[in-house]
């Protein structure tokens, strides 16, 4: 019973937490942002909030997610997110989606999906259709390799530096 009651707890507080993603997200419509909301909580309490800033900081990255999972890394002093779960106005996404996979989040929670973003001019589908479906030579933008021979120059700094934190 108690594991029953704590299930309902922990669906109620995130019914809560997408209605202030919601929320965030058409308040960033009303003040010239994109249409997305996001905030990341861990232990039953919002930790940090964001909202799609895209046109109004001229920064492509400034999604929902990321700018809320960056505050979030700030307020919690780390830059891995293990313990916290991701909700978000929409599903996330491929950079967000990433972003959240580096950032450790135990789990991510969306309202509306990529095809209801595509009803509004958002592009996410034709990204993830792009990653699913499509060989690299058709992405519109090409992506090559030049292999050269210190290439692993860097990795090899890293695996010699007895001192790194490993992410």
């Amino acid at each position: 019973m108690t594991a029953h009651i704590q299930e309902t707890n922990i669906q109620e507080l995130e019914r809560a937490w997408m209605n202030e993603a919601i929320r965030l997200a058409t308040t960033s419509v009303t003040e010239g942002g994109g249409p997305f909301g996001a905030l990341v909580a861990k232990d039953g309490e919002v930790v940090a909030i964001g909202h799609n800033q895209v046109t109004a900081t001229l920064d492509p990255m400034a999604h929902a997610e990321v700018s809320a999972m960056r505050a979030a890394c700030k307020q919690l002093d780390t830059f891995t997110l293990k313990g916290c779960v991701l909700i978000t106005s929409c599903e996330p996404c491929p950079m967000c989606l990433s972003s959240a996979l580096w950032a450790r989040i135990d789990r991510i929670v969306y309202a509306a999906d990529r095809h209801d973003a595509a009803v509004a001019g958002f592009d996410d589908r034709v990204f993830y259709d792009l990653f699913e479906t499509k060989p690299k030579s058709m992405w519109p933008t090409r992506v090559e390799q030049l292999d050269l021979p210190n290439r692993t120059a860097p990795f090899d700094a890293w695996l010699a530096k007895s001192d790194r934190i490993d992410y």
